[in-house]
């Protein structure tokens, strides 16, 4: 018992020495962990302060734009738009954080050399037994070592391209499609159509063909410092096809220019950027059979144009499925009994359509801009009051923001970027060669259009055209996306130059190129008559309109706009009688509660069609030559005969016709508010008097 105790009391001392061993060297190990805990806490919490100042240069950047564009409009100063506005203040903050701010070098920063064959994106570092992680920011040239730190501060304020295409862009494309005019953009949609992608082909090849010659021009007087291929002229051909005409286009909205005008270009743009996205992509896709010579092959340029129709159709297909659903969700749901989801809800639907397409290989330029016109052409009509106000604003606000500051940026990256090329002969050639693509769109495809249309594009029309062909936020967002080749920075560097000029040189003379191609402004779109470019006196409401068009008005008339909204006529009037089970079942009770009214925005955009059928429960309703209304039998459609008897009867906008207690309202223009229904009688009887 005594042994036992004794062996007790000596594991006791040995266990209390080796704990005060323990004790003591543990200080020096604790105190160099504890060291290293504090240094990282404060090199986080300056970068995070350096983060903050960053985001805070550009927030005071949109507020003097703001300010200042305040400023322009008050004295009616339109020689400057806001976007070069943007892009000069963004040039003077690259100008000082360049040479004006020099942050010292940190002396614990070590080079070290380490022969690897390739740049792995994520590097594991054993320092002293402890792993560290580092990731890949880029390349740095040998002249530029010893200056890490300060190209470090200009990396800070130079973003990822993805923040430019997953957060900056879907709004602003989606903004295009969800405010796009219907009315004027279907009565031009051949031309429009014509322009976009067939024009747009045109320009890429012409301007990569004048490349390709200037670039072998280069490397034969030995001015080309590294590899430049057919394709990266295709690429850049394709990238400075994108027009944004943004600074034209407000001038346009704000002086009142003719609407027919206005919607060329501006349909022109907006389908012209999805073209070259995808176009970009194709060419990126392109690949000849065999080594890596980048010549062209026919059989590449088919499997690249197959590519091109595979993702425009797959990107178009799932914007307007997105735009379907939400629809679907917000006619059968009660969300309008509360606004503040049915907003968030249309918010993230909407930009969800952007990353979906892109995470299934689509594109999500497309794929939003075609979700833009679908939400704003069905689901629009079953949000309520408030919500439709919330998202006219929040996308309007959200597309004013992300443009200005991409403009601030692009004048910020012309200092801050550290791998420019500017190369002269490539920089004239490449202004040359936009000058070329933009003729060869326009010109040649006015006069083939023009064999066909009613109101030809006339000549001061086709110049107007030609001059606000300009290169903004789009060509910015493509060529800065990958920089990683010498050939791809010198078209990211020229990209600058071009989007420069244009902005400022062009966007800044439209008024006075108005004037010069004497284009009447002050031109209200609701009037009833006006000169056109022609000189021939003609209604603004009596245009043509695609047949492709009129085909589909019929259908989403009858069937879509009833089965995907609360308007247009009950689907128990259109669907035959063995389907009135179904009928009635997708049908909304707000249907029947509206007396049957039709509020239908795209039904002044087939005035001149002599054979459109509109089906309205079992009544007929023509006119004859003096605008009279007859009713006739019941057979389950409303009959529009007399072109020029329809124009009479919707020439004032909202005009209703009252037949056996049914209201039938066809509506001119969406932004139009409907009159009373005594003064519209009151209206009608004058007109027929008259």
């Amino acid at each position: 018992m005594g042994s036992t105790c004794e062996m007790m009391s000596i594991w006791r001392r040995l266990s209390l020495f080796v704990l005060a061993s323990a004790l003591c060297s543990c200080p020096c190990r604790g105190e160099d962990s504890a060291m290293e805990n504090i240094v990282t806490e404060k090199k986080a919490e300056e970068s995070h302060r350096q983060d903050s100042a960053d985001l805070l240069v550009f927030i005071l950047l949109l507020t003097l734009t703001i300010l200042t564009i305040w400023l322009f409009k008050h004295r009616r100063f339109r020689f400057l738009h806001e976007t070069g506005l943007a892009m000069i203040y963004g040039l003077l903050v690259g100008v000082v954080l360049r040479y004006a701010i020099h942050v010292p070098s940190d002396m614990n920063n070590i080079t070290l050399s380490c022969n690897v064959n390739a740049s792995p994106a994520t590097l594991l570092v054993n320092v002293s037994g402890k792993f560290y992680e580092y990731t890949l920011k880029g390349e740095i040239s040998g002249s530029e070592v010893n200056d890490i730190q300060d190209n470090e501060m200009l990396r800070k304020v130079t973003f990822d391209p993805e923040v430019f295409f997953n957060i900056l862009l879907p709004p602003i494309i989606f903004h295009a499609g969800y405010s796009l005019k219907r009315r004027h953009f279907f009565r031009n949609l051949g031309s429009i159509l014509a322009y976009a992608f067939v024009g747009t082909v045109v320009s890429c090849f012409i301007i990569g063909l004048l490349m390709y010659g200037c670039v072998m021009l280069m490397k034969q007087i030995g001015h080309l410092g590294g590899d430049f291929f057919f394709t990266d002229c295709l690429f850049f051909g394709s990238i400075v096809s994108a027009t944004d005409p943004v600074t034209v286009l407000a001038i346009f909205n704000e002086l009142q220019v003719d609407a027919d005008l206005y919607a060329l270009l501006f349909g022109e743009s907006v389908l012209n950027d999805a073209v070259a996205v995808v176009l970009s992509s194709s060419i990126i896709a392109y690949q000849p059979e065999g080594d890596n010579t980048h010549t062209f092959e026919a059989m590449a340029m088919l499997k690249s144009f197959g590519i091109f129709l595979g993702v425009f159709s797959g990107s178009f297909a799932l914007g307007v499925a997105t735009g379907v659903v939400t629809a679907l969700v917000t006619k059968f749901t009660k969300l309008r009994d509360f606004p503040l989801l049915e907003t968030a809800l249309f918010f993230l639907m909407s930009w969800s359509t952007f990353l979906l397409a892109e995470a299934c290989g689509f594109t999500g330029v497309v794929a939003v801009l075609f979700c833009g016109m679908t939400q704003a052409h069905y689901t629009f009509n079953n949000l309520s009051p408030e919500s439709q106000e919330r998202t006219k604003q929040l996308f309007e606000l959200l597309n004013f923001l992300a443009e200005n500051f991409i403009f601030s940026y692009m004048g910020l990256t012309l200092f801050t970027f550290k791998n420019h090329v500017f190369n002269p002969i490539f920089i004239v050639g490449a202004f040359l060669a936009v000058f070329l693509g933009r003729a060869a769109n326009i010109y040649p495809l006015s006069f083939l259009l023009n064999l066909g249309r009613k109101h030809k594009i006339s000549p001061n029309f086709q110049h107007m055209m030609m001059f606000a062909g300009l290169r903004g936020a789009m060509t910015f967002a493509l060529s800065i996306r990958d920089t990683a080749t010498y050939a791809r920075q010198m078209m990211f560097s020229t990209t600058l130059l071009v989007v420069f000029f244009t902005v400022w040189i062009c966007g800044g003379g439209t008024t006075q190129m108005l004037s010069c191609q004497k284009i009447r402004v002050g031109v209200d779109t609701d009037q009833e008559n006006f000169i056109g470019p022609d000189g021939v006196e003609r209604r603004s409401t009596k245009q043509e309109s695609a047949w492709f068009f009129r085909i589909w008005y019929n259908f989403d008339h009858n069937y879509l706009k009833p089965l995907l909204t609360h308007s247009g006529p009950p689907l128990t009037a259109t669907f035959p009688a063995c389907c009135g089970p179904l009928a009635r079942c997708l049908t909304s009770p707000q249907a029947y509660e509206n007396e049957e009214q039709l509020k239908d925005s795209d039904s002044d955009l087939i005035l001149n069609d002599s054979d459109i059928t509109l089906t309205y429960g079992d009544i007929t309703v023509s006119t004859d030559a003096t605008g009279a209304h007859t009713s006739g039998m019941p057979v389950g459609r409303v009959a529009v005969n007399s072109d020029e008897a329809l124009d009479r009867e919707l020439a004032f906008g909202d005009h209703e016709l009252v037949i056996r207690g049914t209201r039938l309202v066809l509506p001119m223009d969406d932004s139009e508010p409907p009159l009373p229904l005594d003064s519209r009688r009151h209206r009608h009887k004058n007109e027929t008097m008259s």
